[in-house]
């Protein structure tokens, strides 16, 4: 019995040094990743400023041929937006909303993953050797929520892959022109 007592009060302990732990870590989580696409800024701007224009290259669409998309507002630009429901876990059921559009150089969204919790995502776009750097960021706060914090740490591998893979994708479509 005395055995058992010490390995829940030995469990006990692991679990509120790891709690603890959590709240030295951040709040918040950016991710950015960056390509250089042979194309003026102006070629690109249109792929990134319409969430329709991005079905033809999100690293996300093709995990679930099935996913529902729905559009609404403008077009392009800001409004324009992007509902999205899928039974496929590494794809979800969100909102995505243009909030700021500046033709040719930066584009802002803003993202609702239900229960997963809110984000902000950004492309900006920088004339750079004859071509433009494109750069996709992602930004959230985590909160007090000890399990998003221990999270947070992994967000650069999970999200850092999908937007290379996103930006590869971007960078082969606007380069066949």
């Amino acid at each position: 019995m005395k055995l058992v007592f010490g390995l829940l009060k030995g469990f006990a302990i692991v679990v509120v040094a790891l709690i603890a732990i959590a709240f030295l870590l951040p709040s918040e989580v950016s991710v950015s990743r960056s390509i250089q696409i042979s194309a003026p800024a102006a070629d690109i701007f249109p792929h990134v400023n319409s969430m329709q224009a991005t079905e033809a290259w999100s690293p996300w669409l093709s995990r679930d041929p099935n996913v529902e998309l729905t559009y609404e507002g403008p077009e392009d630009g800001v409004g324009n937006t992007l509902r999205w429901s899928s039974d496929e876990p590494s794809v979800g059921t969100g909102i995505q909303v243009i909030t700021a559009s500046t033709p040719n150089e930066r584009v802002e969204t803003a993202l609702d993953f239900g229960p997963q919790g809110l984000a902000n995502a950004y492309f900006d776009l920088e004339p750079a050797d004859g071509g433009t750097l494109v750069t996709w960021g992602f930004d959230t706060k985590l909160g007090m929520n000890p399990f998003a914090r221990w999270m947070g740490l992994m967000f650069d591998s999970w999200i850092g892959a999908d937007y290379e893979k996103g930006l590869a994708n971007l960078k082969a479509l606007v380069e066949a022109g």
